[in-house]
């Protein structure tokens, strides 16, 4: 049996050397900096800037995985990696300057952080490089065996073709009845008494995917637990479908799995991430509202000109335990759009009632900034699953599974369904949307809003928004 990373392994192996090559970067800039402002590059000088080490190597980590530098079909690409990772820098090197002319004059070195780009930028790029022909053991795609048939096989197979092709290879599927009409692969019926062993070794697999419901055959089960005892990998086809796509397969599994859709962890006597993200809220959403003040009048002046009528709208949502409340916005369309047609999805950049104003604001996202005041309220949070209208959450709660599981947290100004997945104005677009709203629910934690945050950032400035 050969041995080949796990993703969640992969992606850990690129962070530690991201990691490395930045804290080298770091001592290069520093030794840069002494060198020309002729101080000693001694061990008290190096004492008194370690916190430049773990800050910056930090920050660039936060902003790379928010620049989807560590997804493994952006890392296949060379190409397309290299333009992230100078996306990375640049974002890094804008961020310091805001703070460094923000802060009392020389309180910040002031080249220090293009010696420190440069030289990280440099390093990256060879570390990259060089790894494949380092390590080259930790490139070589997984031999997966998917275990079983019907929708479960054909979801897994799918997406791993689309989107972990280089790092996993499907070479054959185990069954216990045949469904050659159903998987476009080889499969291998296994009878009564069977064993997986010899399928796996002739095919020289490393792990076995358990494509199976909770109604798991025992002659399946069995071979599962040979597998397992013979040092072979058994990951579930729900698991391994939401580690490669950041997304929970809520439209392949039933209701007895609703152990793959609610949160992982049980609560906990003292959870501090609920403070914490409470605390980011409040900070933020004062922060926002402040600047959004100065930028009313302008704001407020456009819409009247454009479409005259009220500047604000408000609509009722479903929040936190299904509970409504009225949503502040921006408005965007023309007054009493919804007089004739009743409530129906916008249909984005197409739909007629949206102003020429109204079409910039949800460009760049302005039209939600009134729902800070939601924000501090305790109604929304900044991170969350969109809050939808009660008429839209009874018809999609008939239509897909598990959606009223959304309604556990507090519905979010933005969240990683906004990040992932372009506007929805369908019910298979609330569907795949609820993907990632549950992906979500399932991983809260503050480097993940942290994560949101500053990619809902780079949507807006490149007015990505709808």
């Amino acid at each position: 049996m050969n041995w080949q990373l796990q993703l969640s392994e992969r992606r850990l192996l690129l962070m530690v050397g991201d990691a490395v090559c930045n804290i080298t970067a770091v001592a290069v800039a520093l030794r840069i900096w002494a060198w020309v402002g002729e101080i000693g590059f001694d061990a008290d000088f190096l004492l008194l800037n370690s916190w430049w080490f773990f800050l910056l190597t930090s920050l660039w980590l936060i902003i790379a995985s928010a620049n989807d530098f560590y997804d493994l079909r952006v890392v296949a690409k060379p190409f397309e990696s290299l333009s992230r990772l100078v996306q990375i820098e640049l974002q890094l090197s804008i961020v310091y300057l805001l703070i460094f002319f923000l802060s009392p004059r020389d309180a910040l070195p002031r080249l220090f952080i293009l010696y420190y780009a440069a030289v990280s930028l440099i390093l990256i790029i060879v570390w990259r490089l060089a790894r494949v022909v380092l390590i080259g053991w930790t490139n070589r795609a997984r031999r997966a065996v998917v275990v079983g048939s019907g929708w479960a096989a054909r979801a897994i197979i799918e997406v791993l073709n689309t989107h972990a092709a280089d790092d996993y290879t499907v070479v054959g599927v185990i069954a216990s009845d045949n469904t050659h009409s159903e998987i476009h692969q080889t499969v291998t019926i296994l009878r009564e008494g069977g064993s997986f062993l010899p399928v796996l070794q002739s095919l020289d697999a490393s792990e076995v995917i358990l494509a199976y419901g909770n109604d798991l055959p025992g002659h399946i089960f069995q071979g599962v637990m040979d597998a397992y005892e013979n040092g072979y990998a058994i990951i579930p086809m729900p698991i391994l479908y939401e580690q490669v796509t950041g997304r929970v397969p809520i439209e392949h599994v039933g209701t007895n799995d609703w152990n793959v859709v609610l949160p992982i962890e049980q609560t906990t006597l003292f959870n501090p991430y609920p403070i914490l993200k409470r605390i980011m809220d409040i900070s933020l959403a004062l922060i926002g509202s402040l600047v959004f003040l100065l930028m009313l009048p302008f704001i407020a002046l456009a819409i009247q000109l454009d479409s005259p009528g009220s500047i604000f709208y408000r609509q009722e949502r479903v929040g936190k335990g299904g509970r409504s409340f009225n949503i502040l916005k921006l408005r965007t369309m023309i007054p009493d759009a919804e007089k004739v047609s009743g409530a129906q999805w916008s249909k984005g950049d197409h739909d007629p009632r949206i102003t020429r104003v109204g079409r910039w604001l949800r460009k760049s996202r302005l039209d939600e900034v009134p729902q800070l005041i939601n924000v501090l309220r305790g109604e929304m949070s900044l991170i969350g699953p969109r809050p939808e209208r009660p008429i839209f959450v009874e018809k999609l709660s008939e239509s897909i599974p598990f959606y009223r599981t959304r309604h556990i947290i507090k519905p979010g100004v933005t969240g990683w369904a906004q990040v992932k997945y372009g506007y929805g104005a369908s019910v298979n677009d609330a569907l795949r949307k609820l993907q990632y709203d549950l992906y979500y629910v399932r991983h809260q934690s503050i480097l993940l809003d942290i994560s949101i945050i500053l990619r809902t950032v780079r949507k807006v400035l490149s007015l990505a928004g709808q």
